[in-house]
């Protein structure tokens, strides 16, 4: 018998996974799936948490290899990137 999973009500705001963005090394061309969501326990990735949420993740193709800075509050207008809200929410 299968289980239903129930959807977390979330509305429009998702859970703030951090107060601070993470340094990751990216690596050109390879395609990551940032976190919408906030519930990703491999923040700042996705690891599917979102299923019981209305949230997808963000998939984006680094144009370069370099250390970037993935927003964690979840209230970037720039996302995956950080773009300093964290220091307003």
């Amino acid at each position: 018998m299968l289980k239903k999973q129930n959807k977390v009500n979330m509305s429009t705001t998702p859970h703030k996974a951090g107060s601070s963005p993470a340094a990751v090394q990216l690596e050109e061309g390879k395609t990551y799936a940032w976190c919408a969501c906030g519930l990703s326990a491999k923040q700042p990735y996705c690891d599917g948490s979102h299923k019981t949420t209305e949230f997808k993740p963000t998939l984006f193709k680094a144009e370069k290899t370099e250390t970037a800075y993935l927003c964690m509050c979840k209230a970037t207008a720039n996302g995956p990137f950080c773009d300093g809200t964290h220091k307003t929410v």
